[in-house]
C-alpha cells in the first residue's frame, strides 16, 4: 500500500491473494461460498482467532473507541470544509453557486433555462437520421448543462456523441468532458454508474443498440441504483444495413423495456429526439435509453417535443372522420405508417409511441382516448413483437434475425414497406369488421 501511494503519476493495482473461508474447516472449498459454516465450525473459527466462541453479534470496546474517534475526526474535517467553502464563495461566488447547485443536499438541480436551449425542428427540413438529430440535441444540452460528461465505446463518428463545447478527458486535459471509453461496453456503463453515484454529474455513454448486450449487467445496476445515466444507442434496427445480423438488433428493445426503472425512448424524428432528451434529463430517479436510427427519417408535421412526455400520442389522422383502424409505431416505423395509411381502405390514425414506460404512467382516461372502442389497432416496429400485444390486436415486426443487405433492401425483405403494411392493415380492418374488437388497452387493477 505504501509503495502504491508513492506512485502519483498513474494508477496502481495491488494484487491480493485470499483463501475463501479462511480459518474455517471449509477453507478453500466452494461449500463456504453459499452455505453457512454451522455452529461447530463457527465456534472453532472464532476460537482460532482469539474470540469468545459463545459470543454472537458482539462489538468490542476497542472497536467502538476506534469508530468514535473516526467520527470526531470526520466532524472536524466537515467543519473545516464548510469554512473553506465559505471563503471560496466570497472569492468566487459564481463557481460556488454552480458547485452548490450540483452538489447540494437535495441533489443535483438542473440550471435555469436549459430546456429552452434544446433545438426544435420543422417538417420542411430535410430528412435526417435520429442519431444525427441526437448529436445536435446532445451538444445543445451539454452547452447549457456543464455537468454533462460522457463518450462512446470507440464509435464516436457513428454515434455522433462528441462535444463541440469541450475536448477529450485526458491526462493533459482533465477539464475535458468527452471520454474515449474504447471497445469496453460493460466497463463504459460501469464507469458511468460510478460517475452518477459520485454525484454532481450527468453521465452519458454510447454504442450500437445491439452491443448493449455486452453492457447489460452494468446497465441493470444503473436501473437498480436509480442513477441518471443517458444511454445513446444508435443503429437501432435492420435499417442499419450491410453489417448484418451480428449488428442488427431484434430482441434488444424488449430486453431493455422489460427492465424495471428504465425509460426506453425510440423517437420518430428530431422533435421527438429533443423531447426524449428533455424527459431523460428531468428524470433524476433512473436511466434512459435512446434507440436511434442510422437511416434518414422525415420530420413529422404532427410531432412535438412536449408530446413525448405522454409516452404516446396521435401524430397523424387521415381526416376528421373517426378512424376505422389505428396504427401504433415507434421510431422509423411511424413515418412508414403515415405513408401506408394512404392505401388503407378505412379512415386511419397513427399513434407514435416513443416511450412505453411514460405511457404506462398516464391516466386510464388518457390511454383510452388514443384507442377508440371497437377500432382495431396494428403495431409496426422493426424489432421483436413481444410486448406489443398490450397495445395492439395485430402486429408487423421482426421475430427472427436480420439479413446482410442494404438498409432499404433489408426493410423490404421483411415487409417494412408502405404497400405491405397497408395490405396487412386492410386485412386487419376487414377481419374486425366481422368480429368483436377486444378492448385496448386493458383496464388496470
Amino acid at each position: 500500500v505504501a509503495a502504491a501511494r508513492a506512485v502519483t503519476d498513474k494508477p496502481s493495482i495491488i494484487k491480493v491473494r485470499t483463501a475463501i473461508g479462511f480459518g474455517s474447516g471449509k477453507e478453500g472449498s466452494h461449500k463456504v461460498h453459499g452455505s453457512p459454516l454451522g455452529e461447530d465450525d463457527l465456534a472453532a473459527t472464532k476460537a482460532k482467532f482469539g474470540f469468545d466462541p459463545e459470543a454472537k453479534f458482539v462489538v468490542s470496546d476497542d472497536v467502538y473507541a476506534y469508530y468514535r474517534e473516526a467520527a470526531q475526526r470526520g466532524a472536524k474535517a466537515h467543519a473545516a470544509w464548510d469554512a473553506m467553502m465559505a471563503r471560496y464563495a466570497e472569492a468566487f461566488p459564481d463557481k460556488a453557486a454552480s458547485f452548490a447547485r450540483r452538489f447540494g443536499e437535495g441533489g443535483l438541480t438542473l440550471p435555469e433555462g436549459w430546456e429552452a436551449a434544446l433545438p426544435k425542428f420543422s417538417a420542411d427540413e430535410a430528412a435526417i437520421a435520429t442519431r444525427k438529430t441526437s448529436g445536435k440535441v446532445l451538444n445543445a444540452a451539454a452547452k447549457a448543462i456543464p455537468e454533462m460528461v460522457g463518450g462512446s465505446a470507440d464509435l464516436s463518428p457513428s454515434n455522433i456523441t462528441e462535444l463541440a463545447c469541450s475536448g477529450d478527458y485526458q491526462k493533459e486535459t482533465p477539464e475535458g468532458r468527452y471520454i474515449r471509453f474504447g471497445v469496453r461496453e460493460h466497463a463504459m456503463a460501469a464507469i458511468s454508474n460510478g460517475i452518477a453515484a459520485y454525484g454532481g454529474f450527468i453521465p452519458y455513454c454510447a454504442t450500437f443498440l445491439n452491443f448493449c448486450g455486452y453492457a447489460l449487467g452494468a446497465v441493470r445496476v444503473t436501473a437498480l441504483s436509480h442513477f441518471r445515466v443517458l444511454y445513446i444507442f444508435t443503429h437501432d434496427s435492420i435499417g442499419l444495413g450491410e453489417d448484418g445480423p451480428t449488428h442488427q438488433p431484434v430482441e434488444m428493445l424488449v430486453s431493455l423495456r422489460a427492465m424495471p426503472n428504465m425509460h426506453v425512448f425510440r423517437p420518430a424524428d428530431g422533435n421527438e429526439v429533443a423531447g426524449s432528451y428533455a424527459c431523460a434529463l428531468k428524470n433524476a430517479d433512473g436511466p434512459s435509453v435512446f434507440a436511434l436510427t442510422r437511416q434518414n427519417l422525415p420530420h413529422l408535421a404532427g410531432s412535438s417535443p412536449e408530446a413525448v412526455a405522454k409516452g404516446a400520442y396521435t401524430v397523424w389522422r387521415s381526416g376528421d372522420e373517426a378512424p376505422g383502424l389505428v396504427f401504433i409505431a415507434s421510431g422509423s416505423e411511424v413515418s412508414l405508417c403515415i405513408k401506408a395509411a394512404a392505401a388503407v381502405t378505412v379512415p386511419t390514425a397513427v399513434i407514435s409511441m416513443p416511450c412505453m414506460e411514460l405511457f404506462e404512467a398516464q391516466s386510464d382516461e388518457y390511454k383510452r382516448s388514443l384507442f377508440p372502442a371497437g377500432v382495431p389497432v396494428m403495431s409496426v416496429e422493426a424489432g421483436a413483437t413481444t410486448g406489443w400485444a398490450k397495445y395492439a390486436h395485430a402486429h408487423h415486426g421482426l421475430d427472427e434475425f436480420g439479413v446482410s443487405a442494404k438498409g432499404a433492401d433489408a426493410m423490404k425483405h421483411f415487409g417494412f414497406t408502405p404497400e405491405n403494411i397497408a395490405a396487412k392493415a386492410n386485412k386487419v380492418a376487414a377481419y374486425y369488421a366481422e368480429n368483436p374488437v377486444p378492448t385496448i388497452p386493458r383496464p388496470t387493477f
